[in-house]
């Protein structure tokens, strides 16, 4: 952002540097957001997700190679 906007880079330190130089520090959110809907969450965990995820791999040991063993 810093150089979309000034047309200067500056490295992770040297960022951190300035913000504290200008009284800036680190700030994380106290709360959650205030749309957040708890119930609305919960059930796309139930009814979603599960059908969203990838499914599982199998237990069983794969080959190393991607050709079919004893295939020519």
């Amino acid at each position: 952002m810093i150089g979309r906007l000034f047309h200067a880079s500056y490295t992770v330190e040297g960022t951190w540097r300035l913000m504290r130089r200008h009284g800036w520090s680190w700030q994380q959110p106290v709360r959650r957001a205030i749309e957040r809907d708890d119930e609305a969450v919960e059930v796309w965990k139930k009814e979603t997700w599960p059908r969203v995820r990838a499914p599982r791999r199998s237990s069983a040991p794969g080959w190393s190679s991607r050709t079919k063993p004893g295939s020519r």
